[in-house]
C-alpha cells in the first residue's frame, strides 16, 4: 500500500510521533482531540497532519475532531505495528548496550529480541535482561524466529561486511546506526541514523 501511492519516509517519521502523542491521551484517558490540538504540541501544521492521514482515508469528524483510541489504532495498522515486531541488534559496545535497554522501542511495539557480538569477551555476558550472543548463531536465531529487521552499531569499518552478512541469512529491514553508506540490494531497505550529521546540521543553523 505504502509503496502504491508513493508515501514519504517523512509521512511515516511523522505517523509515528502522531501515534506517540496519541498513546500518550489514551492514558491520560482523553476520548477526542482535534488536529489543531494535536499539533500544537508537535511543531506540525494542522494541514500537514490532515495530509498525512488522507493517504490512508478519513478518520476524523468535521467539527468534532479524531477519536484517539480509533485513531491510534488505525496509525498502528497502516506502521504494522498492531503486533509486537521483534528485531535483532548487531554490536553491543556503548550504544548497542544503551539501544538494548532503551524503553521506548516498546512505545512503537518493538522489542530487541537478541543482541550479537563478535568479541569473545562480550559474548556470554549480559545486558539488561538479554545475554550476548555470538555473531555466528546469528542464522540459527533468524531462522527459527522468521525476524527481518536488525539494527546496526558496529565499527564503521565493519559495517558493510556485517550488513552483507545478515542479508543473506534473511534480514530485510536495517537501522543502521554506523556512519556509512550501505550498498546492499534494492529489495533491503536501510534507514540511516547518523547522529554526528544531524548535529552538525543543528549547529548550522543556529549559526544562521
Amino acid at each position: 500500500m505504502l509503496k502504491e501511492k508513493n508515501i514519504s519516509s517523512e509521512t511515516i517519521k511523522r505517523l509515528i510521533i502522531y501515534l506517540r502523542y496519541l498513546d500518550m491521551l489514551r492514558k491520560r484517558k482523553i476520548k477526542v482531540i482535534s488536529s489543531e490540538n494535536i499539533t500544537s504540541y508537535l511543531n506540525v501544521q494542522p494541514s500537514q497532519f490532515r495530509k498525512d492521514l488522507s493517504f490512508f482515508g478519513e478518520f476524523g469528524k468535521r467539527g468534532v475532531g479524531y477519536d484517539v483510541e480509533n485513531l491510534a489504532g488505525a496509525i498502528e495498522k497502516i506502521l504494522g505495528l498492531e503486533d509486537e515486531i521483534d528485531v535483532i541488534l548487531v554490536g553491543v559496545g556503548k550504544l548497542g548496550a544503551a539501544l538494548v535497554q532503551y524503553s521506548g522501542f516498546k512505545k512503537i511495539n518493538v522489542r530487541i529480541a537478541a543482541c550479537f557480538d563478535k568479541n569473545p569477551e562480550k559474548i556470554g555476558a549480559r545486558v539488561g535482561s538479554m545475554v550476548i550472543e555470538d555473531i555466528k548463531n546469528a542464522g540459527k536465531i533468524i531462522k527459527a524466529t522468521g525476524i527481518r529487521v536488525a539494527v546496526i552499531c558496529v565499527p564503521v569499518e565493519e559495517a558493510q561486511p556485517v550488513a552483507e552478512h545478515i542479508v543473506k541469512l534473511g534480514i530485510k529491514g536495517i537501522l543502521n546506526f554506523t556512519p556509512t553508506v550501505l550498498v546492499l540490494p534494492g529489495s533491503v531497505y536501510v534507514s540511516n541514523v547518523d547522529m554526528a550529521s544531524e548535529l552538525g546540521n543543528l549547529i548550522y543553523y543556529l549559526k544562521k
